[in-house]
């Protein structure tokens, strides 16, 4: 009798009498089973077993048994191409909340119990939420990679739903008077810096990196290409703005076009230098800005909350973009974003714009408002709160047509009882209502 072939891995006899099992894993390359085997069968039955792991995804390469999770992720962030103060705060991440409490850890040991008691251990020695989250995202892609790239595991332990979520105070917004307030509280070169910051939503390393070049007041346009990055060791970097839709034109109101003209009237620049600089000339730098204009004092001046942050200027000019009927998608061109989510943001409904809608469809209730049918009392006094109202003495000659949304059927029966379902929700002009209706 033929033996019958192996469709998954292959068994050799060893000249110790011994048989040997091995295997192409899912990663392309050949795996010999840790030990051998006194039996055939025992070789076959443990290729079985390995089987099934390789068809329910639960199998991980034998490799991953000799890498630790500190020394992957410090070679996963090192490999990665990314802008140095993100790289910075990778690091730091690392260095302060995953390393010593995971990096020991071998990479395939790690479990979701492991990763819950982790982020416990975080919360109860002071990090906040926020930090949690942010370490819990960066461990997730670092396994991710190990998932889906190298293989080193079968699942990803960071799978709990819910830890991926912070939950951020909201920043203030500053109202346009208050912004105008603290751009006259600054000193005179820094106003413009202020107004550009309030009604354009550039971040300050994109401001102070802009050259007299960026700048094209006839078009009313700045242009953001690059952006200068600050690192903890003091040393400052010019790269690239935050992501590829970070390079934009962004549109000026009339009225900053002639802030800047000004500006560049008083504080002259060449081509390629820097639009805004100290008064010796020098670039500017966050910390040195907010000492030399005394930040925390006028921002109160201004009439702003204490904790104001020159980036809630940033946060003031979406929001005023949002609150003009910019489309998230006009948002995410002028914020120099390459997803939704923090378009979104900008979105959320304000006690003053809501009051404008709630006014906006009064006087949209009014103009299309029906002079019969369900608004029109059966009795004295029933009619729209407020109002008296009486029925028609006789039919009119024209009437509404309300139809369903889908368009189909017409209503007369339920206009004529003077209650419409909610399905008919949708208004057509004026017709004239059929002779065989009786309104």
């Amino acid at each position: 009798m033929t033996s019958r072939k192996r469709h998954f891995g292959s068994i050799r006899r060893r000249e110790s009498g011994n048989y040997q099992a091995r295997y192409r894993g899912p990663d392309g390359r050949m795996h010999s089973a840790p030990m051998t085997f006194a039996r055939k069968s025992d070789a076959e039955r443990w290729l079985a077993l390995l089987e099934g792991k390789v068809i329910r995804g639960e199998w991980s390469s034998p490799d991953a048994r000799r890498v630790t999770v500190g020394e992957y992720a410090q070679a996963w962030i090192a490999e990665r191409p990314l802008q140095p103060r993100t790289r910075e705060l990778y690091e730091s991440q690392l260095r302060n909340h995953i390393d010593p409490y995971l990096g020991a850890k071998m990479v395939d040991k790690l479990t979701p119990q492991a990763v819950r008691s982790w982020r416990q251990q975080l919360l109860s020695e002071g990090c906040s939420v926020m930090v949690a989250a942010k370490s819990y995202r960066l461990l997730r892609a670092i396994l991710n990679t190990a998932l889906k790239e190298d293989q080193l595991i079968a699942q990803n332990p960071c799978r709990i739903p819910g830890y991926d979520k912070e939950t951020s105070t909201e920043r203030p917004v500053a109202t346009i008077r208050q912004v105008f307030a603290l751009s006259q509280l600054v000193e005179r070169r820094y106003a413009a810096l202020v107004l550009l910051a309030a009604f354009t939503g550039l971040r300050w390393g994109e401001l102070v990196a802009l050259r007299r070049s960026d700048l094209d007041l006839e078009r009313g346009t700045v242009t953001v290409s690059r952006k200068f990055a600050e690192l903890q060791d003091g040393r400052r970097v010019t790269g690239p703005p935050k992501s590829t839709a970070g390079v934009r034109a962004v549109a000026l109101p009339a009225m900053i076009v002639d802030v800047m003209k000004a500006h560049l009237v008083e504080f002259p620049a060449e081509p390629n230098e820097l639009v805004f600089r100290g008064p010796l000339g020098a670039s500017l730098r966050r910390n040195n800005f907010h000492r030399s204009v005394h930040w925390s004092k006028i921002v109160v001046e201004a009439g702003l909350p204490s904790g104001f942050h020159f980036h809630d200027l940033r946060h003031t000019g979406n929001n005023l973009a949002a609150a003009s009927g910019a489309s998230t998608r006009e948002l995410m061109y002028r914020m120099g974003h390459g997803s939704m989510r923090a378009a979104l943001i900008y979105q959320h409904a304000t006690s003053q714009r809501d009051r404008e809608i709630a006014d906006a469809l009064q006087k949209l209730i009014e103009r299309n408002r029906p002079r019969c049918g369900p608004c029109v009392a059966r009795g004295p006094h029933r009619g729209i709160p407020g109002r008296r109202s009486a029925v028609p003495k006789k039919a009119p000659t024209r009437a509404f047509v309300v139809e369903r949304v889908t368009r189909i059927e017409l209503a007369w029966p339920a206009w004529k009882a003077g209650a419409l379902p909610l399905s008919y929700t949708r208004i057509r002009d004026h017709i004239e209502a059929p002779e065989s209706v009786s309104l």
